[in-house]
């Protein structure tokens, strides 16, 4: 691919020029589809996935047949990421798309071998594995403390930083499964936060009215989670 027609992902971002040339060079781009699924738990992992738009989220399946979310990727970090630690299978984990939107592949082995060079690549995955850990971490004391509509806010703020634009798609269904609630709940949870003008949603489609106003609505996970990325990948800017 083009160096013209890069597209924006902050990990790849953060490479200097001439590395991350080379490395989007050897990629493909494709589209992230609604419900896809890109790491099934228990299969080999073939590629590593990089989302310049769009938002995919990382679940645990139970025995019962529902996945619970543990944190959601964007355009500010990748799928894939225990490719770096050396796994080829990831047993009791995998990876879902939620909202539409591109992606950057990599086959594993090719990822492998280009952050064992000499380059940044590594340092920065280093970067991102602990805040990825950290909003994972958060995200197991959020579900056990937080109300529905604080974590349902908090939910629609995250996807709302990795979407183009104020408005993509959203089921409650699919909200209440990656949420680990029931329908019914989050319904009553969106509806609040319409009436309170901060959203506005239809037949699927949400659309973010007043960011601030979400943001108070929300639990301190989210800022924390935030402040975590930040801190942890500022200093390769």
């Amino acid at each position: 691919m083009a160096e013209a027609a890069r597209p924006r992902n902050r990990l790849l971002d953060l490479l200097p020029h001439d590395e991350r040339s080379d490395l989007v060079s050897m990629m493909d781009r494709g589209p992230i589809t609604p419900h896809d699924v890109l790491q099934a738990a228990g299969q080999p992992m073939r590629k590593v996935h990089f989302p310049t738009s769009g938002v995919v989220s990382l679940m645990t399946p139970l025995a019962d047949g529902r996945a619970i979310e543990t944190a959601t990727v964007g355009k500010e970090g990748m799928v894939g990421v225990h490719a770096f630690l050396g796994g080829g299978v990831l047993n009791n984990g995998q990876a879902m798309s939620q909202v539409p939107g591109e992606m950057l592949s990599l086959g594993v082995d090719s990822f492998r071998a280009f952050v064992d060079g000499d380059g940044k690549m590594r340092d920065i995955m280093m970067a991102y594995m602990q805040a990825l850990f950290a909003q994972i971490a958060q995200a197991v004391a959020c579900n056990g403390v937080h109300e529905i509509q604080q974590r349902t806010a908090k939910w629609l703020l995250e996807s709302h930083d990795r979407a183009d634009g104020d408005e993509f798609q959203l089921t409650q269904e699919f909200l209440a499964d990656m949420l680990g609630v029931t329908r019914p709940s989050v319904s009553v949870a969106a509806g609040t936060l319409q009436a309170a003008g901060l959203i506005k949603y239809h037949r699927g489609q949400v659309t973010i009215l007043d960011r601030s106003g979400l943001e108070e609505a929300s639990c301190e996970c989210y800022a924390v989670v935030r402040s975590e990325y930040e801190q942890l990948l500022s200093p390769f800017s």
